[in-house]
């Protein structure tokens, strides 16, 4: 199994916002893709600024190419993104999942 990670950031007042948007586009995306096993959206706020931290889960790298196009490494953005991100992260990082507790009927 395959780990993804993103981060980005918006203005702490945009944060539901931006969530909503997420729920919308990238992590809708996810699930239509085959082999992805989830994804955790974690947030805090920090001051006047919302991180956002998505680490998805994928069977393979290959099933991350379905996702991701051929350059696993860069990250994909949508439309709106440019309104709401004041810092984002360009390119992703990719972890092998080397031990896993989520029980089967979880994944």
């Amino acid at each position: 199994m395959i780990a993804r990670t993103w981060l980005g950031a918006t203005k702490a007042q945009d944060a539901d916002a931006y969530l909503e948007y997420l729920e919308h586009t990238g992590l809708a995306e996810y699930r239509k893709t085959p082999g992805n096993r989830g994804v955790l959206g974690m947030r805090r706020i920090v001051g006047d600024r919302a991180e956002f931290l998505l680490l998805s889960l994928w069977d393979s790298k290959d099933a991350v190419r379905a996702f991701a196009g051929d350059n696993i490494e860069k990250a994909i953005f949508y439309p709106e993104d440019e309104r709401f991100l004041i810092g984002r992260d360009e390119h992703v990082s990719h972890y092998e999942v080397v031990h896993d507790t989520i029980p089967a009927e979880h994944v």
